[in-house]
């Protein structure tokens, strides 16, 4: 993976992705999720890729899932990412830009030349994890072929369309065994929760894209475990 400073390019991108940089460019951090980063600076800093691409059925997104033998978050679906390296540079620069690509070319093997960052959204907290992480946002200009890298890490890769996540059958409020609720998706045979569930569900509704759903229609996810 390249060193070279990784920037921000809104040129030529789709018509359909405008809403969402103009949602990125505009969204205050509290509208994303109430658990922000801590005040004193704490946290591990952490990015996770959020990819749009075009799909057979139109925009869609690129998820993994991520290998039932780990001991955290095991087969649970989310955006390429993880916690930057010292190589990635400057968290508050564009250490979140690098790690994202890097973390996304080592779990799926796409190559990130063909990736174009067009924006981050604010940094949120992941109080069970300690992390903080960065959501950045890309166009798959370039598409090239993607599967797991690592069994042992990453069970497999996948896109979903945009149109099957914002269909209001698809989408639920997950309820974790400790009693706290937050969006889902139902996504063929995997349910998409936590903190990948909740950055979709906000950029779903800051782009417009949100529809009519039920919000009390409930999963238990201890039937997910």
């Amino acid at each position: 993976m390249s060193t070279r400073p990784v920037e921000f390019d809104d040129r030529g991108l789709p018509g359909w992705l405008a809403p969402v940089v103009h949602a990125a460019g505009t969204v205050e951090p509290r509208q994303l999720s109430r658990f922000l980063p801590p005040a004193d600076g704490g946290g591990r800093p952490s990015a996770v890729l959020v990819l749009f691409g075009e799909g057979a059925d139109g925009p869609e997104l690129l998820l993994i899932e991520r290998a039932s033998s780990l001991r955290s978050h095991a087969g649970q679906p989310s955006f390429p990412g993880g916690a930057l390296d010292p190589e990635d540079g400057d968290p508050e620069g564009d250490g979140p830009l690098r790690a994202a690509l890097r973390e996304a070319e080592e779990e799926t093997g796409l190559d990130p030349s063909g990736v174009q960052v067009f924006a981050t959204l604010p940094a949120l907290y992941i109080p069970v994890s300690g992390f903080v992480v960065t959501p950045v946002l890309g166009w798959w200009r370039r598409p090239t072929p993607v599967s797991p890298v690592d069994p042992a890490e990453t069970a497999r890769v996948f896109t979903v369309p945009v149109s099957e996540l914002a269909d209001p059958e698809n989408r639920s409020m997950a309820v974790h065994p400790s009693g706290h609720t937050g969006a889902a998706f139902d996504v063929g045979s995997a349910l998409v929760w936590g903190f990948t569930a909740g950055v979709i569900d906000r950029i779903l509704h800051f782009a417009g894209w949100e529809q009519p759903w039920d919000r009390e229609r409930r999963v238990p996810l201890d039937r997910h475990a």
